[in-house]
């Protein structure tokens, strides 16, 4: 049995490490985005390029990632594993070009999503010109949040071709509201390391009492703008389903500014950004 369970959480520790589960993430929230506004189009391919796309953007951040004496065990895991890291990053690589090729006839917005992510992860790149962003004061989070809520929210209604509502925009500002709060507790969790490269964001360089503010401030509009959502495709039962993570969000605050575990931050408020589709998908089958 001991030896079963070192095995369960050696695959569930490189399942995480190598992105695999935030890339799976990130494919669910685009079937939440297609399911709420019954979009069709080719969501295989798309599903395909998001999976391939995520896997190589986050193992080449990952990759990128220097080891520090304060490093932890994720990072310590993926300095002893770079090559492998490496590896699962070309073949992702070649496998989104691969499939954005099959969606070229929307290179535009495809794009856009692509150089947002690559602005992300770019000031680790070991070259002067890249390093330069890392001064630039409140990108770090904010390309984050953008990227994730474009490519899995706006993105499929643009690549569907499907007409731009309202009721788009509110789903845009409820998902990046959620996801920009997590953010911030990732950002406050770095704020050492974050300062010690000279990298900035908001969170960074902010007291305990304007972090919070905006913490609340997020989560209210997030509050909000789902709330708005009612009517149409959204009756009150999925209004209620995509609240719940923000709710659990905020009962994580506390305790997430003092306790840095890999496994809260990479699986479980990793979770929580897919947590609803998760829910909003179980009650649709």
């Amino acid at each position: 049995m001991p030896a079963i369970a070192v095995n369960v959480r050696t695959l569930f520790r490189f399942f995480i490490n190598t992105n695999l589960y935030i890339s799976f993430c990130a494919v669910l929230m685009v079937e939440q985005t297609n399911q709420l506004f019954f979009l069709t189009y080719d969501s295989t391919v798309f599903y395909l390029f998001v999976f391939f796309a995520t896997l190589c953007s986050y193992n080449f951040h990952w990759f990128l990632t220097p080891l520090m004496p304060s490093a932890s065990p994720r990072i310590a895991w993926n300095h002893r594993y770079r090559m492998l890291l490496l590896c699962i990053y070309i073949a992702a690589l070649l496998l989104s070009l691969y499939f954005a090729w099959q969606l070229r006839d929307h290179w535009l917005p495809l794009s856009i999503g692509v150089f947002a992510t690559f602005l992300y992860s770019a000031p680790k790149i070991p070259h002067k010109y890249f390093s330069l962003l890392s001064k630039i004061a409140i990108g770090k989070t904010l390309f984050l949040t953008f990227v994730w809520m474009y490519v899995t929210t706006a993105l499929p209604v643009l690549v569907a071709g499907a007409g731009w509502t309202t009721q788009h925009t509110l789903f845009c500002i409820s998902r990046f509201c959620l996801i920009y709060a997590i953010c911030i507790l990732f950002d406050y969790r770095d704020r050492d390391a974050d300062r010690a490269q000279g990298v900035k964001s908001m969170i960074t360089w902010m007291s305990e009492k304007k972090i919070l503010l905006i913490f609340l401030i997020s989560l209210a509009l997030f509050v909000m703008s789902t709330l708005a959502l009612y009517g149409k495709s959204f009756s009150i039962f999925t209004i209620i389903l995509l609240l719940i993570p923000g709710g659990i969000v905020l009962g994580l605050y506390n305790y997430a500014r003092k306790h840095f575990n890999d496994y809260l931050y990479y699986f479980v408020l990793d979770g929580l950004m897919v947590f609803s589709s998760l829910l909003t998908l179980l009650f649709r089958i």
